[in-house]
């Protein structure tokens, strides 16, 4: 997938420049906390450079926010990723925006920071993915969120009933074609003119880019964001019925 701006190309040759110094020096190299869009350029660019021995990690294996790892073999692995347990001590409870506001607040770019996680069953509780390098100095400065005291502590690891990620369910449906508004249609249990008028008004993203045209093709794990509706990943794609219409599989976030 082409970069669309001068950043997603600054991002890329950075990324290309990372895999020649692993690979020239045989030492391991980490970015920052990459979104699903960077991560789709990060692994285009490690291709481009002819470097194999990379792989993304945020810390759990459900992660959205992940660290791209430049790691040539034989080479020491470093471990990118830490954990904060952050624990409000006041009756109003931050959300996770107040979190993410809170921790950049204390000057840090938005790649310092991975996921947010709510522990269900403790709602004062957040847990925060963030670079190791990073930790020591949250869990010192952070003392705030929204209105609330908040007390930040550094931990090894999310508990393994968060780690698992949500139970996700996964549904099937068959369409006519692999055109977008036709896969979208199906997602959303809705008609494809219906589905068609989302994407006319600029509402769909695919893998985070607006969707220009509703004949577009969409392939297996892209993830669709419909403006004001909630976002999608199309698993799979199978075969086809006897009526010549195509199995796919889907979940919504």
């Amino acid at each position: 997938m082409p970069p669309q701006n001068d950043e997603e190309r600054r991002l890329m040759r950075r990324v290309e420049e990372l895999c020649r110094v692993a690979q020239d020096r045989g030492i391991p190299r980490y970015t920052g906390f990459l979104s699903d869009r960077e991560q789709t350029l990060a692994e285009a660019a490690c291709h481009r450079a002819g470097f194999s021995a990379f792989r993304f990690w945020g810390g759990y294996p459900e992660a959205e926010r992940r660290v791209l790892c430049l790691e040539p073999p034989e080479a020491w692995q470093e471990a990118p990723v830490a954990f904060l347990q952050i624990t409000a001590q006041g009756a109003d409870l931050p959300e996770h925006r107040d979190h993410l506001g809170a921790i950049l607040g204390l000057g840090l770019e938005r790649a310092c920071l991975g996921d947010l996680i709510q522990d269900p069953e403790a709602p004062a509780v957040f847990y925060a993915a963030v670079l190791a390098d990073k930790q020591a100095f949250i869990a010192a400065e952070l003392t705030s969120a929204g209105r609330c005291p908040v007390q930040a502590n550094p931990c090894d690891a999310l508990p393994d009933r968060l780690a698992r990620g949500p139970e996700r369910t996964v549904r099937e449906a068959t369409v006519s074609s692999l055109r977008a508004d036709a896969v979208l249609a199906a997602m959303m249990h809705t008609s494809r003119a219906r589905a068609a008028d989302y994407i006319a008004a600029g509402r769909v993203e695919v893998n985070h880019l607006a969707l220009q045209a509703a004949h577009a093709p969409v392939y297996a794990r892209d993830i669709f964001t419909v403006r004001g509706v909630g976002r999608y990943q199309l698993t799979e794609i199978g075969g086809k019925s006897r009526k010549d219409r195509i199995f796919i599989s889907f979940f919504q976030y």
